[in-house]
This record gives C-alpha cells, sequence and structure tokens, in this order.
C-alpha cells in the first residue's frame, strides 16, 4: 500500500507564493505518476499538475501555467512550489498518484492513491 502525506498549505494574501510538499510512503517502484489536484467548495475537483518518476515529464493545467512548477524528488517526494497567487487558487489541494508507465489524464478515477489535502487560503 501507499501512503500520501502533504504539508505546506497555509493563508497569503494575493501575490505571495507558498510551496506544497507530498512525501509517499510504501512501495514506490520505477513506474509511478504523482500529481496535485485541488477542489474548492462547491466544486469538483480539478488537476493541477502532475509528474512522472525517472523523466523530466510534466503536466500543468492552463490555469497555473508560469506561476506553478511542480518537482519530484527520488520518487517520492512531489512539490508544488505556488507563485503569484489569486484568491480563485483558494482550494484544498491534495496530492495524488498511481502506478502506470505514464502519467494518465488527470481525473480523480485515473489517480488510485490520495492524501488527507491541505488547504490552502488566498485573500485579495
Amino acid at each position: 500500500q501507499v501512503q500520501l502525506v502533504e504539508s505546506g498549505g497555509g493563508s497569503v494574501q494575493a501575490g505571495g507564493s507558498l510551496r506544497l510538499s507530498c512525501e509517499a510512503y510504501g512501495y514506490i517502484g520505477s513506474y509511478f505518476c504523482m500529481g496535485w489536484f485541488r477542489q474548492a467548495p462547491g466544486k469538483e475537483r480539478e488537476g493541477v499538475a502532475s509528474s512522472y518518476s525517472g523523466s523530466t515529464s510534466t503536466y500543468y493545467a492552463d490555469f497555473v501555467k508560469g506561476r506553478f512548477t511542480i518537482a519530484q524528488d527520488n520518487a517520492k517526494n512531489l512539490y508544488l512550489q505556488m507563485n503569484s497567487l489569486k484568491p480563485e487558487d483558494t482550494a484544498m489541494y491534495y496530492c495524488a498518484a498511481v502506478f502506470a508507465v505514464n502519467c494518465p489524464v488527470m481525473t480523480r478515477s485515473n489517480y488510485h492513491y490520495w492524501g488527507q489535502g491541505t488547504k490552502v487560503t488566498v485573500s485579495s
């Protein structure tokens, strides 16, 4: 089994930065895709960014391109550097993972392991 533990959420003013971290526990192996999702109150959970272990392949949703950076360290640690934060980035952020030969499309059903979430609040 794989467990994911997030940290790093908090409150910040618009234009500020936060860095989220996620650590994976358990057997990981070589074919491991990790990503970040977010869910705002009353909205669907949406994919933010993903990273595939053992390659430089990354994916970003259009609404974070140029502002967020995803990084994966040793296939077990995932980070999300969030800059130029906007009030609309306010959400619960979830770390997610799946064993796959490539990162799948970022839908909730395609990712099998989930963290408990960390809250990000951006005030105007």
